[in-house]
């Protein structure tokens, strides 16, 4: 692990000083402990709670996704709560996390902007009942359709499809691809190369690829 790494993780420890470092099997750094947090909402009561989790930080963080499990039982495990089948808990579509830990590149930002909201809307719910707080997407595939769209500024899903597909390859190849848009021009000639672009700055060709492959072919 890097310095900047390290620091990284240190950093995270001493904001969140319930969690520690554990071995884990999966690659990367695993974070277990007890996540404790105070947030509140404009209008809504504020919360002070806290989960038992792991999270994985994968090597290549920022430019790829930690995953979190809440490891004690706390959190239904139901689509009412988005857990997903392996246990992880859903924040939200990838490429929205995406571009919040863009914005806030370090595990503190991580937590800030995608695990506290998340979190702070489930323990609402459960105090409480009803919708997140926060608005959600619709479970499961339409909600990251819905979001993506928004996202991409693309209605159809076949448009938003071939727009995770061309993120997955080299940008030299996919210029010379029809742009998803619609406009019947290549890619390099339409100004919607540029949200594609900006995109690019967030995550390796590779990890564009493997959502392609593995998460959106799914949906």
């Amino acid at each position: 692990m890097g310095l900047l790494a390290l620091n990284n993780v240190s950093q995270f420890l001493c904001d969140y000083p319930g969690m520690s470092t554990a071995p884990s099997s999966d690659t990367g750094v695993c974070l277990r402990g007890k996540f404790r947090f105070k947030a509140d909402v404009s209008g809504s009561d504020e919360i002070v709670d806290s989960y038992n989790l792991e999270i994985v930080v994968p090597d290549k963080f920022p430019r790829a996704l930690p995953k979190v499990k809440e490891t004690s039982g706390k959190i239904p495990r139901d689509g009412n709560f988005h857990v997903n089948p392996d246990g992880t808990l859903c924040l939200g579509a990838p490429l929205r996390l995406l571009k919040k830990v863009h914005s806030a590149p370090n595990l503190t930002g991580f937590a800030d902007k995608c695990l506290v909201p998340y979190l702070y809307a489930v323990s609402y719910k459960l105090i409480h009942g009803g919708e997140f707080v926060f608005g959600e997407l619709a479970h499961g595939d339409q909600g990251v359709v819905d979001d993506y769209s928004v996202l991409l500024g693309l209605k159809e899903r076949h448009q938003i499809t071939q727009a995770i597909q061309l993120l997955g390859v080299k940008k030299r190849i996919a210029n010379k691809k029809p742009c998803p848009c619609g406009c019947g021009k290549r890619l390099a000639a339409c100004p919607f190369r540029q949200k594609l672009n900006e995109f690019r700055k967030m995550a390796p060709v590779l990890w564009f690829k493997a959502h392609a492959l593995n998460d959106w072919n799914r949906i």
